[in-house]
């Protein structure tokens, strides 16, 4: 007898996310395999995103969709915990309230855990407001696996606007990863590297795939470059010197002014326009 697939929790941080999380949420929803529950966590939104989600609780009531609140401490780190805390899935996946996840993502997932070694799973990124979107899916995962090679896999990070982690591995690393008061690290590679400070599995699959807005390139040079100067501090507190680790820097450094330029014909092509915002 075939052993039983994992079921997966879906964990949405929301703040002030109103022109994002609906689409979010149809793509959360129609899946080929569905999620066992789809939590969307609001951290004292201000604008009318918490409105949307019961908007489509209402036009879906069958549907795991639940909406939970973190009103405690502001910031992505307290409700993204709150939220994996909560979810009762067997894997938690997490994802950005920007993510359009691909109809087979669940499946996909399901799919990664199958395997019991597996602790955590990451997968590359659509963005769905850039042209030749396709190319770039290719691009980014060419950049991921170029990325796991020259590290030799020791450094295998995960990436928060698409990634899953076992409900027990979780429970192993909850109480150490970082609170990161200041906002000054990147959150996802936190996780990674305590998953990896335990020996606890994680694995890349290219058939996991998410699309997220581009919408970072809205961003000045001067705040661009201190996201990405995220990974240094993540680095530097982790105390963690190779010189690998700072490909991804280099890279996003590398294609900001082009990406911005080809984001802005597109915008004017499609008159489209997505607002920064979220936690």
């Amino acid at each position: 007898m075939e052993p039983a697939k994992p079921s997966i929790s879906i964990v949405i941080p929301a703040f002030n996310e109103e022109s994002v999380i609906r689409p979010c949420l149809f793509a959360a929803l129609y899946q080929s395999v569905p999620a066992a529950e789809i939590i969307v966590v609001d951290n004292k939104s201000t604008d009318a995103t918490a409105d949307l989600v019961r908007q489509v609780q209402a036009e879906y009531p069958d549907a795991p969709l639940k909406l939970l609140r973190q009103d405690e401490e502001q910031g992505l780190i307290p409700t993204r915990n709150f939220g994996l805390d909560q979810a009762k899935g067997d894997v938690l996946g997490r994802i950005d309230a920007d993510s359009i996840l691909e109809p087979d993502w669940v499946e996909q997932v399901q799919n990664a855990f199958a395997d019991p070694d597996v602790m955590a799973a990451t997968g590359p990124v659509l963005y769905y407001d850039m042209p030749l979107r396709r190319f770039g899916l290719e691009a980014d995962d060419q950049m991921r696996r170029f990325v796991l090679k020259l590290a030799k896999n020791q450094y295998h990070f995960l990436f928060g606007s698409n990634m899953a982690v076992r409900r027990e591995a979780w429970t192993i690393i909850r109480d150490d990863v970082c609170r990161d008061e200041a906002d000054e690290m990147h959150e996802d590679i936190d996780i990674s590297v305590h998953l990896a400070d335990h020996a606890l599995k994680i694995l890349y699959v290219p058939e996991m795939v998410s699309g997220m807005s581009a919408r970072r390139l809205e961003d000045s040079p001067k705040d661009y470059r201190y996201y990405v100067t995220r990974f240094d501090r993540t680095y530097a507190n982790h105390k963690i010197r190779n010189r690998v680790v700072r490909a991804p820097r280099l890279i996003f450094m590398g294609v900001y002014y082009p990406a911005k330029l080809l984001r802005r014909v597109h915008q004017a092509r499609t008159r489209q326009m997505v607002p920064r915002g979220g936690i």
